[in-house]
């Protein structure tokens, strides 16, 4: 087995369509794929209604935004095979709906500042998650010509913060809520990439307190240095260690196709075997 258990599509901010992911997956030689679209149920959905795609056994996944209230600092969690509880989609629902709210006001500031740019044709990139990301105001200002890169100088002028020219993020919840709530969803969290928000000391303190059942380990962003300490953090407390590439399709920096970092059978293993576990029934590693 091997799986690439983080991707996105345009579900939310990646480019590609859910469709052609498990055709990537197989060609990549996977057996598993988690479509962990950004505080969305829709790619969760999906993976349930299609279970096996190209031989490809689809987890069901999101992957939430939350907060450190120790440091201010974004945290994402990968939750894998959780029940729709009303708690989880008010989660998605409320935080899709400050990011339009958010995408609106970005929108009128960019015509402003783009005579080219139009409302219709970067909304038309969100149509189908319903949700406009700062990806889809990029690619209209590519179309345009503004820009030679999604994630270019221009993108960083725009949205970098603190110093940015416009403000694209939206509140999010608590780190601790938003895992009490994945536990209540019968959800497999795993802390994403600890290194990207600067995360290790926090991972730490999660592990400590049990409130996470693993760790992104295998990520093209985190550093050699924390996954050492991550490597040693799982061991201490019993975390499943996973991987993923992140997959963004064209919305990336740097190129990187599906199956570039995935998870080993054993630790594959424990996330099927532990989300059966939480609903009581048994699981072949095969799938869930």
């Amino acid at each position: 087995m091997a799986g690439d258990l983080h991707s996105h599509t345009n579900f939310s901010d990646g480019s590609a369509d859910i469709e052609r992911m498990p055709v990537w997956a197989r060609r990549a030689g996977l057996t598993h794929l988690a479509v962990s679209d950004h505080d969305s149920l829709h790619s969760l959905r999906w993976a349930k209604a299609h279970p096996v795609v190209e031989g490809v056994a689809l987890l069901p996944a999101a992957e939430l935004s939350c907060h450190d209230p120790a440091n201010g600092r974004r945290v994402h969690i990968l939750c894998y095979c959780p029940d729709e509880t009303p708690a989880l989609i008010a989660f998605c629902e409320g935080i899709a709906q400050r990011r339009n709210d958010l995408a609106q006001r970005s929108i009128a500031r960019l015509e402003e500042m783009f005579p080219l740019f139009c409302r219709e044709h970067a909304l038309a990139y969100s149509a189908r998650s319903g949700v406009t990301f700062k990806t889809h105001l990029m690619r209209e200002l590519y179309d345009c010509g503004y820009t030679d890169a999604v994630y270019g100088a221009l993108y960083h002028k725009l949205f970098d913060l603190p110093g940015g020219l416009i403000r694209h993020e939206p509140e999010y919840e608590d780190v601790f809520s938003a895992l009490r709530m994945v536990r209540a969803a019968r959800g497999v969290a795993v802390l994403a990439h600890p290194s990207v928000y600067r995360s290790m000391a926090l991972a730490q303190k999660l592990a400590e307190q049990g409130l996470i059942d693993g760790v992104e380990i295998e990520h093209p962003r985190n550093t050699p240095e924390d996954k050492e300490t991550l490597r040693a953090l799982a061991q201490r407390y019993g975390l499943i260690v996973t991987g993923g590439t992140d997959f963004h399709g064209m919305h990336s920096t740097h190129p990187l196709p599906l199956g570039s970092f995935t998870t080993d059978d054993d630790n594959l293993a424990r996330v099927l075997s532990l989300a059966a576990q939480r609903r009581g029934r048994h699981s072949a590693a095969g799938g869930f």
